[in-house]
């Protein structure tokens, strides 16, 4: 059944999004046109379904919708963002999502072969509109630009042995243009990549329906930072008494499994928390089958993803991917990145990307009958859910034994608050990247280019700080759970309620706690 007007004119100016995480493969092969023109026509055909279109019977799905439609219109007509900003562009480029089992193979090689073809006039397309790209934000993503082309030189990607050969040499010049093109933008663009408080708050709240308070929104960061440095000095005070907290905690992500131990470490903590979340249901569903294992070629620049069984798929296994250093890597390098796997830090890891966070939310997806809440996301719901349930799992006494276990989990949640602070303060009070990676220093136990590159990521992520105020949001609602419900409260209602809208808006969570 296709979409109505409405939903589909969402679905076209989202159509990296929907392929992936929502498994419309009706866009197989069909990357979205980002030329000046193409945003043009899909904003035309935006206002004319939201115009022309019938409000939805359920007020849920109506004003989640609405809240999709006002995203995409924020992001293509208000600020501009495929002008100014190429991961829109590279996730047109994207060809990894083929890899996933949603398909016959043969079917996912045909699909990805035409998209491979299609490159030249993706690039064609983001050179032309890529005209606003600062300085900032181009060299924070050279590397996952020139990562697009993984695997295709050599024919080691998935699906390019049998790519025709003229096919895949113009793909590789239409790559080579848009790294030029950005390279050029990351010495003579505009030194300054702020969107400015009115351009962060109209992006933010279209997306959340709810109105952002940029100075409220600061305080809360500073109280919660303030909050979980509290807690990781009690963690670390089990472990190393009297010593300064961080100090202690730079220390123990030292202890890590080598790089052949990585997967394994990964698989066996995936079960833990798969386990956890069961004896404990904290989630609606149990079902589904997560693998462990590396990242395909093209994916390698993310250290850890999940990548599930989409709810417009036929069930397949999900895919937890962990990327360990390359054996060409520097020593240096190799230990830095096997910090993030470390025996402190991938427990809570394992949390957020399978059980109980983003492959549980996928399996309660699935379960949806409505197609707004199986193709509109609130990513600042995605991901404040995934942060959400460490921070639970550590109330409910997930590796109790350990209090490293707890410590990496207050880290990682230091982390991302420190997003929130950062993307406030680079897009609407003049900090910059430097001073971002400071404020990292100061806060998190990242350090050097670690930090610098978590603060980098503000630039070309302005909603990086999502993970936070997602899961400020549903914590605060879970209270008012509490306060509603009394006697008949209970975790497990409390999450079936969340999880059966989706993924809401925050805007719209009190909706969880109206009809749970």
């Amino acid at each position: 059944m296709d979409l109505s007007p409405r939903l589909r004119a969402v679905c076209d100016l989202n159509v990296a999004e929907m392929r992936e995480m929502s498994g419309r493969h009706e866009y197989d092969g069909q990357p979205q046109d980002l030329s000046p023109e193409g945003v043009r026509t899909g904003l035309a055909r935006l206002a004319a379904a939201r115009a022309g279109g019938e409000r939805l019977g359920d007020r849920y799905d109506e004003a989640l919708l609405s809240a999709g439609e006002d995203l995409r219109q924020v992001i293509f007509a208000d600020l501009e963002l495929h002008r100014r900003n190429p991961i829109l562009h590279v996730s047109e480029l994207e060809l990894a999502d083929y890899d996933r089992d949603y398909a016959p193979a043969a079917e996912r090689a045909a699909a990805w072969a035409e998209h491979l073809a299609a490159w030249p006039r993706v690039v064609d397309a983001a050179v032309e509109s890529l005209d606003q790209v600062s300085a900032p934000v181009a060299r924070a993503l050279m590397g996952a630009i020139r990562g697009l082309a993984a695997g295709l030189s050599d024919r080691t990607a998935s699906f390019a042995r049998d790519v025709d050969e003229t096919v895949l040499q113009a793909a590789l010049a239409a790559h080579a243009r848009l790294t030029a093109h950005v390279e050029r933008a990351a010495t003579a663009g505009d030194p300054d990549a702020a969107l400015g408080a009115t351009g962060l708050g109209a992006l933010m709240s279209s997306a959340e329906a709810l109105p952002v308070d940029f100075g409220r929104l600061a305080e809360q960061a500073d109280a919660e930072r303030d909050r979980l440095l509290a807690l990781l000095a009690e963690g670390c005070a089990r472990i190393a008494p009297g010593r300064p907290a961080l100090q202690v905690a730079r220390e123990l992500v030292r202890e890590h499994p080598d790089t052949d131990g990585v997967i394994e470490a990964g698989r066996r903590w995936t079960q833990r928390a798969i386990d956890f979340t069961r004896e404990h249901d904290l989630v609606p569903y149990h079902d589904g089958v997560c693998l462990v294992g590396p990242a395909p070629e093209s994916r390698r620049w993310a250290m850890a993803m999940i990548s599930p069984a989409a709810p417009g798929e036929p069930d397949s296994p999900s895919w937890f991917y962990i990327t360990p250093p390359e054996d060409s890597w520097p020593e240096q390098e190799k230990e830095e990145w096997l910090e993030v796997f470390s025996d402190t830090t991938l427990p809570g890891i394992a949390v957020h990307e399978v059980a109980p966070g983003h492959f549980s939310h996928s399996r309660a997806l699935r379960r949806l009958t409505s197609d707004v809440r199986r193709t509109v996301f609130s990513m600042a719901f995605v991901e404040g859910w995934a942060h959400y349930a460490e921070e639970l799992c550590a109330e409910e006494g997930f590796g109790a034994e350990d209090p490293r276990i707890v410590v990496g989990i207050w880290l990682e949640a230091l982390v991302r608050v420190t997003r929130l602070a950062c993307a406030i303060g680079v897009h609407t009070a003049g900090m910059s990247v430097p001073e971002a990676a400071r404020r990292f220093e100061a806060d998190t136990h990242l350090s050097g280019p670690a930090a610098l590159s978590e603060a980098s990521r503000a630039t070309f992520d302005p909603t990086y700080g999502r993970y936070t105020w997602g899961k400020l949001e549903i914590l605060k609602l879970r209270e008012q759970a509490r306060k509603d419900w009394g006697t008949g409260f209970t975790l497990q209602r409390f999450h079936r309620a969340l999880l059966d809208l989706g993924s809401p808006s925050l805007g719209l969570l009190g909706t969880a706690v109206e009809r749970g």
